[in-house]
């Protein structure tokens, strides 16, 4: 067929086959677009003990350590509502589960929220602002740049405590904000206010679903093109003890307060509180030099058990189901998955039912010699309900980036009723190492509602080349380091120190350089801010601690800026012919790989115009050609430019840019006007006239004003000219002339 032959000439068969062709290259766009893998580029979490970041979250998981303890006494009396039978009315079997010690409010000054109004506000919403702050800055993201752009909220939350206790005040206390302190869409709703987020924005109830759930509508928000970055995940926070009063009615809750999942004293779940959220991008769209792949989301699902044997009994056939409609979004086979995060709460009915519908997906593609590993995090943390889902994906997801797979707690006998003999499966008892046997690690992380909707998702290790730092590329070490630390309020700055010294004492000595640069450029400056400069990560600490135990005026550099709220205005000027010397910027070239290539790349335009080596003419300068016109211009502008572009790369922007007589060549270059190379091109051709020129003349300062040398220049007396040729300032005059008249004039 004659694919060149205008359309009109072609038959129509041959017009239908062309049609059908292209048809099929946009079904197979469309396809592969739906199945597209979505990159985890952040985390953030808030859990019990003490766990305020995913390290604090590892370390717990890696020491096969729990947060359950006794429910503190500023959310009920334990005691008074304890009963040890389940049939008490108004009791609650257990005193003990995994809660925060206090419940409090964020600063409300941070995110620009009265103290009225804040005091109205459901702390989940407090606790989500927290933490999607934390979880943009742990994707390299400055929260305050997302204004305007389509990124997408998908908060999991079901717990109505606040709602309840809101409710119950006397009428005459309900204000303007009540409503807006307790609804659900608003706790989604505020997070894309405070940020000024344009793109999709929801909050999910599916019970202890909720969280998973939201994480599978935000990949489809992303593959459907609906948003560009997704912050999706949960919240639960337990602040009244009603819902614990019928659970355990309903024999829900375990007696100890912990979840015993797939053990043969297996007897109830113990409730969680905590907040977990990702952040997530479209695979095709991470930046390699500025976003860190976690880990992929290869699939996900959700689906509802529909009229099973009880609204709230779980529906074995349905997991099923789930788990193979995720495996099929993922493009994945069962056989590649090395580990199951299982829902695992641990009650007697729903163990046995989830571990069978894990045989009925994996049993044909498992042996006992290469069993399907399974474990719960809520045996570390407890059931959080709205957060249940994140928290485990969180879990899998820094197993993957150490390569470990933590140890499933309370488990040391297994659920005799289930048939463990025949079932090619392995319960993580203790922490072991994830072995990839020359595959790519992935897991499976399932989510159970008691609504009965179900999700499943896929998790896939970050590819080996997104797993090498957190940092941009381009980094050269150096000496020495500075640290720069911000906050709201000077209260606020000392927490501020404290958790950066804190997290400095687990960062490698080599990494110190990576560690200065993000906070430099991946985090909101605020306007009481401190630097501390050292020489290495010892002096660094030591440092930070004395900040820590002195008093504010005893630091020289600690400085609160006083702008209205605003940036303070930053204008570069790039100096002029003079101001060049043999070896200029040979430190920064042999120690900042930015300014390195920069000019480097300079070279490659300028040396077959020099026809010599530009690094040769600035480093190893001898015979003082440096000083000749017909090269110290594009030596200097090459200089400049390198220069801009490290204080670029360190996150330092101009406002305004201007130069003097070279000065001007560059500054127009970084503003845009014309390009690297033809910028060179020109200032190269410029020095080239210039250096033809016959020299008979010259320039002098003096400093005067222009009428005191108006008048100085009227009394020379010489045959060569001399003119005033620019006035610097009131008191400093340029001119410009023979060389004889310069000397006659500075004679004088």
């Amino acid at each position: 067929m004659d694919q060149s032959a205008p359309e009109g000439q072609l038959s129509a068969v041959k017009q239908a086959l062309l049609a059908l062709q292209a048809a099929r290259k946009k079904i197979d766009a469309l396809e592969k677009q739906q199945t597209e893998p979505i990159a985890i580029i952040g985390m953030g979490c808030r859990f019990p003990g003490n766990i305020a970041s995913p390290q604090d979250f590892w370390e717990l998981l890696s020491a096969g350590k729990d947060t359950i303890a006794t429910i503190p006494e500023s959310r009920w009396d334990g005691k008074a509502y304890y009963s040890s039978s389940y049939d008490d009315a108004g009791k609650i079997i257990t005193t003990q589960g995994s809660f925060f010690s206090k419940v409090q409010e964020s600063d409300p000054e941070f995110f620009g929220i009265s103290p009225r109004e804040a005091k109205n506000m459901d702390p989940q919403q407090h606790l989500l602002l927290e933490v999607c702050w934390e979880s943009l800055e742990h994707a390299n993201i400055i929260p305050e740049s997302l204004a305007g752009s389509r990124t997408g909220v998908f908060i999991g939350i079901c717990n109505q405590d606040y709602s309840r206790l809101s409710m119950s005040r006397d009428k005459t206390e309900i204000d303007a904000y009540m409503t807006t302190g307790m609804a659900h869409s608003v706790a989604s709703g505020r997070l894309s206010y405070t940020l000024g987020l344009e793109g999709p924005c929801v909050a999910i109830d599916t019970a202890c679903s909720s969280s998973l759930v939201s994480v599978h509508l935000a990949c489809q928000s992303l593959r459907n093109l609906e948003c560009d970055l997704a912050i999706t995940g949960g919240v639960n926070l337990t602040l009244s003890p009603e819902t614990s009063i019928d659970f355990s009615r309903n024999r829900m809750l375990s007696p100890d307060g912990k979840c015993k999942a797939f053990a043969s004293d297996a007897n109830g779940f113990g409730r969680g509180e905590g907040c977990g959220l990702v952040v997530l991008k479209r695979l095709s769209d991470v930046d390699p030099q500025h976003d860190h792949v976690l880990a992929l989301i290869r699939g996900s699902a959700v689906n509802q058990d529909g009229s099973s044997s009880g609204l709230t009994a779980p529906n074995g056939p349905s997991q099923q189901r789930v788990i193979q409609q995720a495996l099929k979004n993922a493009n994945v086979q069962a056989e590649q998955i090395g580990y199951i995060e299982a829902h695992g709460t641990g009650t007697s009915l729903g163990d046995p039912i989830e571990i069978g519908a894990l045989a009925e997906v994996f049993s044909g593609v498992r042996t006992a010699k290469d069993p399907l590993k399974i474990g719960s995090v809520k045996t570390n943390v407890g059931h959080m309900e709205g957060a249940a889902g994140i928290s485990g994906l969180i879990k899998v997801v820094l197993a993957l980036q150490h390569k470990v797979l933590p140890a499933h707690l309370n488990c040391s006998e297994q659920n005799p009723h289930i048939p463990w003999d025949s079932l090619p499966f392995e319960i993580t008892h203790k922490r072991q190492d994830w072995l990839a046997n020359n595959k790519t690690r992935m897991a499976g992380v399932s989510s159970f509602g008691f609504s009965g909707t179900n999700s499943h998702v896929i998790l896939e290790e970050a590819p080996p080349s997104d797993r090498v730092s957190f940092m941009p590329a381009k980094l050269g070490e150096r000496h020495p380091h500075i640290l720069n630390i911000s906050a709201r309020s000077p209260k606020a700055l000392n927490e501020q120190v404290s958790r950066f010294a804190q997290q400095l004492q687990r960062t490698p000595d080599d990494a110190l350089t990576a560690f200065c640069l993000a906070a430099s450029l991946h985090r909101t400056h605020f306007e009481n801010r401190v630097s501390f400069v050292a020489e290495s990560k010892k002096a660094l600490l030591e440092k930070l601690n004395v900040f820590l135990t002195q008093t504010p005026q005893d630091l020289a550099l600690n400085k609160k800026l006083s702008l209205n709220g605003q940036a303070p205005k930053v204008a570069w000027l790039f100096t002029g012919q003079g101001s060049q010397y043999a070896g200029m910027g040979k430190e920064l070239f042999e120690t900042e790989t930015v300014f390195k290539e920069a000019l480097e790349q300079c070279a490659t335009y300028l040396d077959p115009i020099l026809e010599r080596s530009l690094l040769t003419l600035i480093f190893e300068d001898q015979a003082g050609a440096l000083n000749q016109t017909l090269y110290t211009q594009p030596a200097l502008f090459a200089v400049e430019y390198s220069l801009a572009q490290l204080w670029l790369s360190w996150g330092i922007k101009p406002d305004v840019v201007a130069g003097h007589s070279v000065g001007e060549y560059v500054a127009a270059c970084i503003a845009g006007v014309f390009s690297l190379e033809d910028g060179l091109k020109l200032i190269s051709t410029r020095a080239r006239l210039m250096q033809q020129l016959q020299v008979t003349g010259g320039m002098m300062a003096v400093f005067a004003s222009a009428t005191e040398v108006e008048l100085l220049l009227s009394k020379i007396e010489t045959s060569g000219s001399i003119e005033i040729a620019g006035l610097n300032t009131f008191k400093e005059t340029v001119v410009s002339g023979d060389l004889s008249a310069l000397e006659a004039l500075r004679s004088m």
